[in-house]
């Protein structure tokens, strides 16, 4: 996601209020903050940019002052300086009876259990391929006082909601890993009563599935990496779907399995290429500032 200052987003300090283990590969980190009452979360699969700050640091370092232009003074800044930048979905926000307001991140944490920072929990589930990454590892620490910021929307309506049916969608299709599994959660919870729902969720383990909540006709299938369950793009190709006139796909998780998916929904299936929503969370080997750095030479090489 292109991060940028403009109207609808702003910047939020935030502090931990708490955190709560949702599963294995799960952790939910709660944040209060004095400004969070003009936090205006669009729901659905809001996203949001989370800076956080190195070890010994007591606050994430991003350049706020610098207006518009905190985005290039934050690249300046040296790498272990400049706060860890990552894109997250808010998974709720709640205005409390004591006049508080505060907004749940759900993490997910990754890494091998000789990665550094990986817990006992996540050591003896997780078998990822590469060492946790920064963002994981302050979650899997994360504690009441915690300092953290936050570039969000003060406008619900804004453009890091990407998910939105068209008004005649009869059926809806998510496609989704762990790293997507909060946004899933929230599209759940905002669809109509009826509305038809197939979803496939890929987790790493048995124990990370979790009861969501809709009012849609909504048939949920969850792919289990430790049982040795398919890929998501796999099970797809064998998935029957309902008959339908208007569907809509909404499809995230890791990047070169969500271009997958989505190859296989409009070359295969028909879906309309506007009616696909693909976005690629993560990619396997890549860090976002890489991910970040690689969107921008593209950018400049078109210009």
């Amino acid at each position: 996601m292109t991060t940028a200052v403009t109207s609808p987003f702003r910047f939020f300090p935030l502090h931990v209020v708490r955190t709560m283990r949702l599963s294995p590969s799960l952790v939910r980190v709660t944040f209060g903050g004095a400004e969070l009452d003009a936090f205006a979360c669009g729901g659905r699969d809001q996203s949001v940019s989370l800076f956080l700050p190195h070890p010994g640091q007591p606050e994430p370092v991003v350049p706020v002052e610098e207006g518009d232009g905190w985005w290039r003074a934050w690249r300046q800044l040296p790498d272990g300086v400049r706060a860890v930048m990552r894109s997250y979905t808010v998974r709720g926000q709640r205005h409390n009876p004591d006049g508080s307001s505060e907004i749940d991140i759900d993490f997910a944490l990754h890494g091998r259990p000789d990665a550094p920072g990986a817990t006992h929990t996540t050591a003896t589930v997780l078998r990822e391929a590469v060492p946790a990454g920064p963002a994981s590892r302050w979650a899997a620490r994360a504690s009441p006082g915690d300092r953290a910021l936050v570039l969000g929307p003060a406008v619900a309506d804004n453009s890091a909601v990407r998910f939105r049916p068209p008004a005649d969608t009869d059926l809806v299709v998510l496609c989704a890993d762990e790293t997507a599994l909060p946004a899933v959660a929230g599209i759940l919870e905002s669809l109509p009563p009826g509305l038809r729902v197939r979803a496939w969720c890929e987790v790493p383990c048995d124990a990370d599935r979790q009861d969501l909540s809709t009012r849609a006709d909504a048939h949920i299938t969850w792919l289990v990496r430790e049982t040795g369950a398919p890929r998501l793009d796999t099970t797809l190709r064998d998935a029957q779907l309902p008959a339908t006139a208007a569907p809509y796909a909404w499809v995230a998780g890791e990047s070169s399995q969500v271009k997958s998916v989505r190859r296989h929904l409009v070359g295969e299936r028909g879906f309309d290429r506007g009616r696909v929503t693909f976005v690629g969370y993560w990619r396997r080997g890549l860090s976002e500032e890489q991910l970040r750095a690689e969107a921008e030479a593209a950018r400049a090489a078109a210009a």
